[in-house]
């Protein structure tokens, strides 16, 4: 193989390694906020309290059929998760050489980037929309999102770099 080939099967493993361990962080910091914090262990967590949260998105996820893949197929969703950070990787590879030098900054840009046209979009679209959500409940739906993207993004940026 030339060593242009050498390098770009590096820059592709890289990647993809990078996304896989990215995709492990995120689903990491989606068990920690979402699953512990928000829903709770027995589903009592601040995000599925009735004096708090919506009814609509309440009965979505407890009672509604068919009920979230999320709740009945857990794995599969985190499979899904992994495969997006994987995508992200390669998100960041097409762009990390335009940002500034260094994994902080190029963390923060790629954690921001995560945030803002995926999980903001995501939060107001369907959460705030659809479902009719409290906005004290967004935003600590967006913080917890926030975790999640910039667990992934240091990530990726630790392990590409």
């Amino acid at each position: 193989m030339s060593p242009a080939g050498e390098v770009m099967r590096a820059s592709f493993v890289s990647t993809l390694f990078g996304g896989i361990g990215a995709g492990l962080a995120a689903n990491g910091a989606i068990f920690l906020t979402f699953r512990l914090l928000g829903f709770g262990l027995e589903a009592h967590g601040v995000l599925l309290n009735p004096s708090l949260q919506s009814q609509k998105l309440i009965a979505v996820w407890t009672t509604i059929e068919p009920l979230p893949l999320i709740v009945t197929h857990p794995i599969a969703m985190a499979l899904g998760f992994a495969v997006l950070a994987v995508l992200h990787a390669f998100v960041y590879r097409w762009l990390a050489s335009a940002w500034p030098p260094g994994i902080l900054l190029r963390a923060l840009r790629m954690g921001w980037l995560l945030f803002l046209l995926s999980y903001v979009f995501f939060e107001y679209f369907a959460p705030f929309n659809l479902f009719r959500e409290p906005l004290p409940l967004v935003a600590v739906e967006l913080a917890f999102w926030a975790v999640v993207a910039f667990a992934e993004a240091f990530t990726l940026a630790w392990l590409i770099e």
